[in-house]
């Protein structure tokens, strides 16, 4: 079946408290989607940020983002009131998330919600159901806890005790922060309630939910901390070697990541369970998972820890097929995306062939005059694949056009005569595309420039922070999208 959908990230949303939530906002996305005729609806990875406030930079592979619970919800449910919240000056301009005023003000009113909370027994008794059918809340909440009562210092600089988790010291820990413990589960339990409405309410549509995983973990996670032997760290868990991309026409340095590397043979003597884990957790989340910079699964880049630049890293094996014969045989085969951009080798061709899983196609990556490149549609050697106008990497189409020297070819390729006119052009290509699945954006709908760009790789200080407003959401253009997903035989019977 050929399918269609937007990839719109929560934060995105509009509303008046600064950042997106799983309140209104979605529900009126997802009503958005259905006028679209869309139905997929790609996301953002939806676990906590940290420093640089990258999805893909987390304190857990598990947990929520407590910025994306609804406070209207809350209030609703009477664990709020209106003026505790709405009074607060939560953003400087509604294009922008101010990330500093969410951090500062979000923990204050939801621990209001979670002092009422605790005071209704069968609330209370909820919670404590939730925290015993999710095995790794108990750790996170007590990582959070400690990052608190730390001023949010990174776990390899507490105390040794803890940093190299005593039993004995945590065990205190866990006695003498019980409060702030139970505060952490009470919004991890929040999350999970609305975000399985959320999903719900989008399902019962015929839209389905993209959900992004990380390749890898942040040093500062819960992740690292409970399991260090999973990651190559020496005897005081610091890391030996960290994770980067190597020096390329983009970047003369090339992209120095930081996040320590998978111990994999260690990895592979316990059959991959960390791994099949948080896959079957994933899907269980998700309806498709999309797993983020898949070669790194064949070869991997590794930098000496405490390098500067990427310069003198060094390619070495992954796990390739091993560790996906043992995710498919206990989370099973469908349900997944690989993201194959970068260097894709023969190797990395043969593992994704051999998955079954389908790969991705940006249609930024295609316009090479010689009309071989293998993201022009006319070269898709299988359906079996995804296609894109953009991503949250790339630069908006018509950014990418106002800086491309390649763009007459581009206009000449897709019949039109304006850079104005491309963007919706660019979308009439993918749905055209033999691929099986295509994916636009709500910038390239209304035609937004770098302005609106999500993510520029490398970079920290302005990312993550583009936000849509409602005016953004308009009829005309879910028409467009409606009737062309129609005419090429992409909407849901």
């Amino acid at each position: 079946m050929r399918k269609s959908g937007i990839l719109f990230h929560i934060a995105s949303l509009p509303n008046d408290y600064g950042i997106g939530t799983m309140g209104k906002e979605a529900y009126d996305f997802a009503d958005y989607l259905e006028e679209c005729g869309q139905s997929i609806w790609q996301l953002l990875p939806l676990s906590p940020t940290s420093f640089g406030d990258s999805p893909y930079q987390s304190f857990s592979i598990f947990a929520g983002n407590p910025y994306f619970i609804s406070l209207d919800t809350l209030a609703e449910e009477g664990l709020l009131k209106k003026e505790e919240y709405a009074d607060i000056k939560w953003r400087e301009s509604e294009r922008y998330i101010d990330y500093g005023t969410i951090y500062d003000n979000i923990y204050i009113v939801l621990k209001k919600a979670y002092l009422r909370f605790i005071k209704n027994d069968a609330m209370k008794k909820s919670l404590e159901q939730f925290a015993e059918n999710e095995p790794w809340v108990e750790d996170y909440a007590l990582f959070m806890a400690l990052k608190s009562v730390n001023g949010g210092r990174p776990w390899n600089e507490w105390e040794e005790p803890l940093r190299m988790r005593d039993e004995a010291a945590l065990k205190k820990a866990r006695e003498q922060y019980a409060e702030e413990i139970d505060f952490q589960c009470f919004m991890q339990f929040k999350f999970s309630e609305q975000w399985e409405r959320l999903k719900a309410y989008a399902n019962e549509k015929g839209i389905k939910i993209i959900g992004d995983i990380p390749i890898y973990c942040a040093y500062d996670s819960c992740d690292v901390w409970c399991k260090p032997e999973l990651f190559e760290l020496d005897e005081n868990r610091v890391p030996v070697v960290v994770a980067g991309f190597p020096p390329d026409c983009f970047s003369a340095d090339g992209q120095l990541w930081g996040n320590p590397i998978y111990n994999w043979q260690r990895m592979k003597e316990e059959s991959f369970d960390w791994w099949a884990e948080r896959i079957a957790y994933a899907k269980k989340l998700y309806d498709i998972v999309r797993i983020d910079h898949f070669i790194g699964f064949e070869r991997y880049y590794a930098i000496p820890y405490g390098d500067t630049t990427a310069r003198n890293g060094e390619w070495r094996q992954g796990p390739s097929y091993e560790l996906f014969s043992e995710i498919i045989s206990r989370t099973g085969k469908g349900n997944i995306i690989a993201e194959d951009l970068g260097i894709v080798t023969p190797a990395v061709r043969r593992l994704l062939k051999k998955t079954g899983y389908p790969g991705m196609k940006v249609l930024q990556f295609a316009f090479d005059p010689s009309g071989k490149s293998e993201y022009m549609p006319q070269n898709y050697s299988s359906s079996n694949c995804v296609v894109y106008t953009s991503t949250h990497d790339s630069d908006t189409v018509a950014g990418w056009v106002s800086h491309n020297k390649r763009g007459r070819f581009c206009r000449e390729y897709l019949g039109v005569r304006r850079n104005s006119d491309i963007p919706h052009a660019m979308i009439r290509l993918a749905w055209q595309s033999t691929a099986d699945i295509a994916m636009t954006t709500i910038q390239e709908m209304c035609g937004y420039g770098s302005e609106a760009r999500i993510n520029v790789p490398s970079t920290i200080g302005n990312n993550w922070r583009w936000r849509a407003v409602k005016s953004d959401f308009s009829a005309e253009n879910a028409a467009m999208l409606k009737r062309l997903t129609e005419i090429c035989n992409r909407k849901e019977k």
